[in-house]
């Protein structure tokens, strides 16, 4: 075999992602190779034999039911995900995994237990390092406050990696504190510019000012008509309704909610306007490419690195700050 044959193979083989798949309602599960998300469909029509009258198929992850319908997405995905392949008319439910249950890491008991959320998060740092970029600011500190010996034992690493581990959290954490106050500095100026641009309006054109006043008053209180029908939870609404920057502290699995969520609703549910509810589904939307974006390209360098599977341990920076 030539180099180049040796060479091509070996680069086709760095673009390959490990995914697992199963049905709904079938407890076979089978380990495909996909370097694209089309090809993953495609090869879970075969394996999973699934007749070409229910297709096309649609992928969800096996954990949660996200759909899975991106391409930049997938890719950001670690390896080894598990996914639900779902025929024409079928639905995703909790439910239907019955004895399946126990192909997800955790089940939902433990993941619902605050005391083992650390093991959860810290297995997803062990599958991919750059997971560190999609967490909320909760489990960013959930991570750092986890006593050093314990993280250790659980990702089968040396204290002194650890170390450099929660340093690289807390610091992911500062400077999304930074961009949030810079945020806040900017809105600040721009509505003390504002405020000056009202006085200076007022001064120059005195009996407009009172009917601009009401006009104003009258569409912020148009958005809270109707209900909200919203599947965001009550945690996301409150960290959106009363936290600066909220896309900063979400995590981007809820990021990708928010995005989902219908403006008009989204609105109502916040008691905000529909603009400024627009507003803030852009914020998200950009927060959630920027890190999508930053995973890719942690995986584009690694990919390029000989031998290594997994980002160095060792080289991540530690942070400038502690907390």
């Amino acid at each position: 075999e030539s180099p180049r044959s040796t060479a091509e193979r070996q680069l086709m083989a760095a673009r390959l992602k490990r995914c697992v798949v199963r049905r709904r309602d079938g407890p076979e599960q089978h380990g495909v190779a996909a370097s694209c998300l089309r090809e993953l469909r495609d090869k879970a029509c075969g394996v999973l034999a699934i007749d070409k009258a229910r297709e096309p198929i649609t992928l969800v992850l096996a954990e949660d039911g996200t759909i899975v319908d991106d391409e930049d997405y997938f890719l950001c995905l670690p390896s080894n995900t598990k996914f639900v392949a779902l025929a024409k008319d079928e639905k995703w439910s909790s439910k239907s995994l019955d004895s399946g249950t126990s192909w997800l890491s955790e089940s939902v008991d433990e993941v619902d237990s605050a005391a083992e959320k650390w093991k959860q998060l810290a297995r997803q740092l062990k599958d991919d390092l750059s997971n560190i970029i999609l967490m909320s600011e909760e489990d960013l500190q959930v991570l750092i406050d986890v006593p050093r010996s314990d993280l250790a034992e659980e990702l089968a690493q040396s204290e002194t990696k650890i170390q450099v581990l929660q340093d690289t959290l807390q610091q992911v954490l500062d400077r999304r504190e930074e961009e949030r106050q810079s945020r806040q500095l900017l809105e600040l100026y721009l509505e003390a510019l504002k405020n000056e641009d009202s006085i200076l309006s007022k001064v120059a054109e005195p009996q407009t000012a009172p009917r601009k006043e009401v006009d104003v008053v009258d569409t912020g209180t148009s958005s809270t008509d109707t209900a909200a029908t919203t599947a965001l939870s009550d945690q996301v609404l409150a960290a959106l309704k009363e936290k600066p920057a909220p896309e900063l502290c979400l995590d981007s699995q809820d990021l990708e909610l928010v995005l989902r969520e219908d403006a008009a609703a989204l609105a109502s549910a916040l008691g905000w306007d529909k603009q400024k509810a627009g507003a803030l589904q852009e914020a998200c939307e950009q927060e959630l490419s920027k890190r999508l974006r930053q995973v890719q390209t942690l995986h584009s360098l690694r990919s390029t690195s000989k031998g290594k599977q997994t980002l160095p341990w060792g080289d991540w920076p530690s942070a400038k700050r502690k907390k």
